[in-house]
Parts: structure tokens; C-alpha cells; sequence
């Protein structure tokens, strides 16, 4: 999963899961599964005999199965979190699996139904509403409520990023978003005093770097994050690739097509090569290759191992708006943490810390999502300039099967407009007529 995991361990994100994940959801689907309401009592309720929240556990010994797709260098960080709470709390011990995060989307649910999946965890915000919607994971409300966690103490995005159909399935650990790289090196060689920060200024950066000698400054991908790029730039141009309530797509509107262009544009006019595989821009910009990439910012602690000199800022504002595109890792629980007294309680005492100790989750590059510990833990980290523009970030709709929609759809009608191989206005109405026709199957395999 590319949202985290340095690149010697990352994998496309959503593109292998997603279709895995498909499978084994239209199989419980056919299955005919439970609700929410069957798991959880109807809003994520305590089971019987679960005493009020006092924030400590005080039960007899209780384990936790832990699972999360920490498989890269924001690994060990999650880890020494979980080492910690174990060494706090003697009556809890928390064991993690770690898995790839493409298998982690496809194991969970099955696990889940089979009574051997985890009992918390972490996943991806456009996960959440697939998880939901099949009753892998349960609501929160009650929980979230008992933990006094308030819309306050976070973004609008990413609080209600964790909600589907009325109800919190998410408790936001962090953001994570695109940003834009550049090798300082080079700024300085061409004459560039500060990083470019809209359309004039980035293309004449463009300029300025090609006069000294970067001949191909600006690697476009073809895929990842080719799509995430699109995402940000249709949202700057006042665009909405989906349709909130997950009916249809609309990739093929003009303020779409007109950011694609500008991505095509980018290899038309020289500054890019034009087969760009995947991983290739970051690869190049990591060995010097090229001056400025756009990745996410949990590449931040694999280039800070790679002893080149580099900096990060925002991605700039190219059309009307100052947005971009991000995600978040949210906490869940599952139906098996509330089927037992104990290990509810144990649960939502890990869940509670968990959220307290965010701060620490900056260390891996992150950006907590809670406010009240995002200042101090972010100064002087270089995701700090990013964290300032948190209120412009945005985050995908939560559809269920959204994931699907954009590997086997949005992901290949970018690329092809980018390669050249169709024009972006062609490529966006194919790709905008097959995923509102996924979408539709999804509200009915899902539930609308």
C-alpha cells in the first residue's frame, strides 16, 4: 500500500487490494451477513454487563488481536506505540499482525467472518465505508462519545471522514497527503529562492531548472499518483469527481477534463518523459535525476534516510483553489471485541490511548489528526508546512467499493491521457461511464 510504506515495501494502493477485497465482500453479501445494528446494537453499543468507561481497565488478563499494514518504515513507530501501552498496562496485552496493506483489505473481512480477525486495528479512510457497509467493522458512536472525542479537536474532512450512513466507524489517528518535493540542490544551481506555490511560479521554476541543465525537471507519472494528482487538481478547478451519495461519477466535467490536460501538458511541452512507469518519479528524484515530484508525505522518512538534499511544501495551487488530495488511518473494532465484556473494556482503554499518544505518530512521517497534540508534535518536522493547509485537504466521499471504482476505472482513463494514447475528454467520459456503472452495482450490493 503506497499510502505509508517506503517504496522497497510498497504496493499500489487499492489496486491489488481492491479487486481481492470485491470478491470476498460480494461473497458475504450473497451470504446475507448481519447489520450494523445485529453486531452492535444499532450504534456500537457496550455488551451487557460492560461497566461505564473510566479510561482504565481493572479486569482480569485480556488479549487484543492488533492489525494494521504499518509494513514500511512507519512500522517500527507503530510498534514502539504498542510495546509502550503493553509496558503500562499489565493486565492487556496487545498483539499485532502486521500485513501488506493490499493483503490486509482482502484477510480482514474474511477473517472477520470466520471469528479469527482482529479485535482493533487500523485502516485507510476510503476503507471504511466497504467495511462497514458488510458489517466487518462496527459502529463507534458510543465509544467515541465515551472517550470525549469531539468534532472540535479535528478537521471537518477528517471527522467526518470516519461516518458512514450516520454513524462513526473511524476514530482518525492522522492525515496523510500528497505534497511536493524538490531537490534543493538544484533549486539553488537555477536561481530558485522559494519553492513555487501556484501555476506562474511552478512553470517558471519549470523554466528556470531546464535553463540549468535539468532538461526534464517535472516527471509526470502514468500511474500512481498520477490519479491523485488528477483528484487535487479537479478539486482546485471547482470540480467533484463523485457524486456524494455514491450513484454516479463524474469524472468527463470540463473542470476535470481541463486538469488532466494539464497534466498531458506537462510531457507536450518537454518537461517530463512520456512513459513514465510506475515508481519511476520517485526513483528519479530520489537519485537526482529530476527536480520536483509530487508523492505523499510518507516518503519523508525514507528520503531523509537517503542523505540527498531536498525540502517539502504544499502542492501548489495550479487552478481557483488551494487544494489536495489525502487519506487518513483510522482505528476500528470489530464484532469480536464486543462480544466479550473484558476485552470491550480492554479495547476501548487501547483505543483511548492510542488517540492520546498521537503525537508520537509524527514521527512516521504523519500528520496527527487530533489539533490538540498537532502543534507541539509537529514543530520542526518537515510535514509541518503541509499541516498548516489541513482545512484544504480533501478526502474521497465514503461510498462503499470506491476503492474498486478507482483502480478499474479512474486510475487507467488517467494514464491513457497522460500516455497520449486518447485524449483526456475521451479517456475521462470511458472512464466515467464504466465506474458510474460500477457505482450503481455497488448501491445495490451494498445498499444505497
Amino acid at each position: 500500500m503506497r499510502t505509508t510504506a517506503p517504496l522497497h515495501t510498497r504496493k499500489r494502493p487499492l489496486a491489488a487490494a481492491a479487486a481481492a477485497i470485491t470478491t470476498v465482500l460480494v461473497l458475504t453479501a450473497c451470504g446475507g451477513g448481519t447489520t450494523p445494528e445485529e453486531v452492535a446494537g444499532g450504534g456500537g453499543e457496550a455488551p451487557s454487563g460492560a461497566g461505564e468507561f473510566t479510561g482504565e481497565y481493572d479486569g482480569p488478563a485480556v488479549e487484543l488481536s492488533y492489525w494494521n499494514g504499518f509494513t514500511g518504515g512507519d512500522g517500527p513507530f507503530m510498534q514502539g506505540l504498542v510495546d509502550q501501552f503493553n509496558s503500562e498496562h499489565e493486565n492487556i496485552t496487545v498483539v499485532s499482525n502486521t500485513i501488506q496493506w493490499a493483503d490486509f483489505y482482502q484477510r480482514v473481512p474474511a477473517a472477520v467472518n470466520a471469528g479469527e480477525g482482529p479485535d482493533v486495528g487500523v485502516m485507510q479512510q476510503d476503507q471504511l465505508a466497504t467495511n462497514a457497509a458488510r458489517s466487518v467493522i462496527v459502529p463507534l458512536d458510543d465509544l467515541t462519545e465515551a472517550l470525549e472525542l469531539t468534532a472540535d479537536d479535528f478537521s471537518e474532512e477528517v471527522w467526518n471522514a470516519g461516518i458512514y450512513q450516520d454513524q462513526r466507524y473511524g476514530i482518525p489517528l492522522d492525515v496523510h497527503s500528497l505534497a511536493m518535493y524538490y531537490n534543493t540542490e538544484h533549486f539553488e544551481a537555477a536561481g530558485i529562492t522559494e519553492p513555487p506555490t501556484d501555476r506562474e511560479s511552478f512553470m517558471a521554476a519549470l523554466d528556470a531548472l531546464q535553463e540549468a541543465g535539468y532538461e526534464e525537471p517535472f516527471w509526470m507519472p502514468t500511474l500512481w499518483p498520477a490519479h491523485l494528482m488528477y483528484l487535487s487538481l479537479t478539486w482546485q478547478n471547482g470540480g467533484e469527481p463523485y457524486a456524494e451519495d455514491g450513484s454516479a461519477a463524474n469524472f468527463a466535467e470540463p473542470e476535470s477534463v481541463e486538469a488532466l490536460e494539464w497534466q498531458r501538458s506537462i510531457v507536450e511541452e518537454g518537461y517530463s518523459p512520456s512513459n513514465v512507469a510506475i515508481d519511476s518519479q520517485y526513483v528519479a528524484f530520489k537519485n537526482g535525476e529530476t527536480s520536483i515530484t509530487w508523492d505523499g508525505i510518507w516518503q519523508i522518512n525514507d528520503l531523509e534516510a537517503s542523505g540527498m538534499e531536498w525540502d517539502l511544501a504544499p502542492v501548489p495551487q495550479i487552478f481557483d483553489e488551494q487544494l489536495f488530495w489525502a487519506n487518513s488511518h483510522q482505528f476500528f473494532m470489530t464484532k469480536q471485541a464486543t462480544e466479550d465484556e473484558n476485552k470491550y473494556a480492554a479495547a476501548q482503554v487501547f483505543l483511548a490511548w492510542m488517540s492520546e499518544q498521537s503525537g508520537a505518530w509524527a514521527q512516521a512521517g504523519m500528520i496527527p489528526a487530533r489539533e490538540s497534540v498537532r502543534a507541539e508534535s509537529l514543530s520542526g518536522t518537515r510535514q509541518e508546512p503541509i499541516a498548516e493547509l489541513i482545512d484544504n485537504m480533501r478526502f474521497l466521499p465514503p461510498v462503499p467499493g470506491i476503492g474498486t471504482v478507482q483502480a478499474e476505472t479512474l486510475e487507467p482513463a488517467v494514464s491513457d491521457a497522460i500516455l497520449g494514447e486518447q485524449e483526456a475528454q475521451a479517456a475521462l467520459e470511458r472512464g466515467g461511464e464504466q465506474a458510474t456503472s460500477l457505482m450503481e452495482e455497488n448501491l445495490e450490493s451494498f445498499g444505497g
